[in-house]
């Protein structure tokens, strides 16, 4: 099944349908995008479940990027 092209980072990292869909429509379009949120935002997310935030939170540990405080 084809993805929206603004989903392409969030699906190359292996991240579900609704949470790839769930940061699209936050404007959230690649992992530098998730310094603008706090962790709490992230899991607030309806979609976004407790693997996908383990995934992306190796992801930014890997890029040395931090969530807003």
């Amino acid at each position: 099944m084809k993805h929206d092209p603004l989903e392409n980072q969030w699906y190359q990292i292996g991240l579900s349908g609704p949470a790839r869909r769930a940061l699209v429509d936050a404007k959230l379009y690649k992992v530098s995008d998730l310094r603008k949120i706090t962790l709490a935002e992230l899991k607030a997310m309806r979609g976004v479940q407790k693997s996908s935030v383990a995934r992306i939170r190796e992801i930014m540990d890997a890029k040395k990027i931090q969530f807003k405080l």
